[in-house]
């Protein structure tokens, strides 16, 4: 099986590829879709979707897995921004037929961590561990997608 767990984020969405089968895991991708701050809203969430499309293609994946979205009430905006971003990630989903879930932050740090109010880092630690790899795991955009993709991949199997 293969799944894909995305970071929604509008300067970079965090993207990870696991493969593998329930507890055991063949293979594994990570990387980011960036985009600039000098770009418009409407083209910036035009290049996560195409360049998220192109990647569908490509991979094929069974499963996407996106971190579902939140806001805090001291910065509303960036809930709205990101609910944006979530919006076009999942119709790129859609588009490719790929069935999609989404999984709250909380609950993907206490499965993989045993600590839902873990930080990054320490998520990032737990996603290295699991896949055995050495160097960090960079960004934290692609630490956390990575983290989606190993949910998805433990719990949906076909």
């Amino acid at each position: 099986m293969k799944v894909i767990g995305v970071d929604p984020g509008l300067a970079a969405t965090g993207v990870g590829i696991v493969r593998g089968k329930w507890l055991r895991i063949d293979g594994s991708a990570f990387g980011a879709i960036r985009t600039s701050a000098d770009m418009p809203l409407p083209e910036r969430l035009n290049h996560i979707f195409s360049q998220l499309s192109l990647l569908l293609k490509d991979e094929s994946p069974d499963l996407m897995v996106l971190e579902d979205v939140f806001s805090l009430e001291k910065y509303p905006k960036s809930g709205i921004t990101l609910g944006k971003v979530t919006g076009v990630l999942l119709l790129a989903g859609c588009q490719a037929e790929i069935p999609v879930t989404e999984v709250p932050v909380r609950e993907a740090k206490q499965i993989l961590t045993g600590n839902g109010n873990a930080g990054k880092r320490q998520l990032e630690i737990s996603v290295r561990h699991l896949l055995k790899l050495k160097a960090p795991i960079k960004p934290f955009h692609a630490s956390d997608a990575l983290a989606l993709a190993l949910i998805g991949l433990f719990r949906y199997q076909r």
